[in-house]
């Protein structure tokens, strides 16, 4: 069988069998040249020979030798986690979290800055790679040492191309060229995707990596989610998949009239839960109140009408989530954003309605919680998005040769 194995796998290539190799180390311990033949099913002389390669690269390096119980100790090896940096940028509406981590996803160093992001790319992104430019600057790299840049917008993205799309509150963004921006300064691949994807993608790597199916839900300045799939993100087929925001409900207010959304729709579940719909509502009711953050200090001094809102937003959001849990049946769902760091009661109004209005199946395993990456979540999903990125079949060629 070990043959029959071997044979197989060294008709896959030498790429293929760099990259399995590689993939032993990125998620193992230190290994010895016998683990690798073990590990890959390939042959000794040609598991050496792609083990020296990626040596070669400075992809694998020696480690600590192994306690042996008897002559000399097997070498052993490890993934080299220093052999360059990743650059992340995590773009909100109203705020961004920038980081800069090793190889192996570590965050080492990181920033958070206020931004407006209906300002529009060109401003915004002059004000990332001045602080791309600080972190590296920080931790004494160049701009040669950077082998990938993750992004991510709060809106949809054409993940194949990492431009975004028609999105309803980033004002100039339409279809501007993200990767393009940074070519001029950095020779590496560019990655960009929508926020909650990067989120629910670092909250299942980190948090729960045994579930399979699990929801990201977002509630800030807007509302989102993004979903895993039998342990990838789901996209769908255009990239759109996860608008939970822009479902519609018919809910008219006191008028009959149904909120417009930022989006141009009326009746969107952002249009009553997002926060910025609780800026408006709060103003409504006479109180100097204009950011999510002003909502905030309304719910932490006590403030009724704020509280009453809150509570609205749960419920509203639950109807959505049932949804949701009818369609794709998750086993978790994480609540993340600045509207989640409030008390228990929007996890409460949330799980309220969705046990209410879900199928019983699909609900008896179901876990309702708050994240617990957030607000890192989306960093820590860029890291891992941008690793498979640059380690994949396709770049790891470059990635030798460079």
């Amino acid at each position: 069988m070990a043959s029959a194995i071997a044979g197989s796998a060294s008709r896959t290539g030498p790429a293929t069998d760099l990259f399995g190799i590689l993939a032993l180390f990125r998620v193992g311990h230190p290994l010895t040249r016998a683990d690798v033949v073990r590990g890959s099913g390939l042959s000794r002389a040609t598991a050496n020979q792609r083990l020296d390669a990626l040596i070669a690269a400075g992809l694998v390096i020696a480690a600590e030798p192994a306690t042996s119980t008897g002559g000399r100790p097997p070498g052993l090896f490890a993934f080299n986690r220093d052999r360059g940096v990743l650059l992340l940028a995590d773009l909100g509406a109203s705020a961004m979290r920038l980081a800069l981590c090793d190889l192996a996803g570590t965050i080492l160093t990181e920033v958070e800055e206020r931004i407006d992001v209906s300002d529009g790319p060109v401003v915004v992104l002059k004000l990332v790679s001045e602080q791309f430019a600080k972190l590296l600057a920080g931790t004494g790299h160049q701009t040669t040492d950077v082998l990938g840049i993750g992004l991510d917008v709060p809106g949809p993205v054409d993940f194949a191309s990492g431009r975004v799309v028609s999105p309803p509150i980033m004002t100039g963004w339409d279809r501007f060229d993200l990767p393009g921006w940074f070519t001029g300064t950095y020779d590496c691949p560019v990655v960009v995707d929508k926020d909650v994807n990067a989120m629910a993608l670092g909250e299942h790597r980190s948090s729960f990596p045994d579930v399979s199916h699990l929801m990201m839900l977002k509630v800030g300045t807007g509302v989102g989610s993004g979903l895993i799939a039998d342990g990838k993100v789901h996209r769908g087929a255009d990239g759109a998949a996860g608008d939970i925001g822009h479902i519609q409900l018919t809910l008219p207010d006191e008028t009959g009239i149904e909120p417009l959304c930022r989006c141009g729709n009326h009746g969107c579940v952002e249009a009553y839960a997002g926060g910025w719909a609780m800026a408006r509502d709060l103003r409504a009711s006479g109180k100097d109140v204009h950011t999510v953050d002003d909502v905030l200090r309304c719910l932490q001094t006590g403030d009724v009408t704020a509280q009453q809102l809150l509570r609205r937003a749960g419920r509203i959001l639950g109807r959505a989530v049932a949804d949701a849990v009818n369609l794709f049946n998750p086993r978790i769902i994480a609540v993340c954003g600045q509207l989640a760091h409030t008390d228990e009661q929007l996890l409460a109004g949330i799980r309220e309605i969705v046990y209410q209005r879900s199928l019983p199946l699909a609900t008896r395993n179901l876990q309702i919680v708050r994240s617990e990456l957030d607000p890192r979540a989306g960093l820590v999903g860029l890291a891992a998005l941008l690793s498979d990125e640059i380690f994949s079949h396709e770049r790891l060629g470059s990635l030798i040769n460079r």
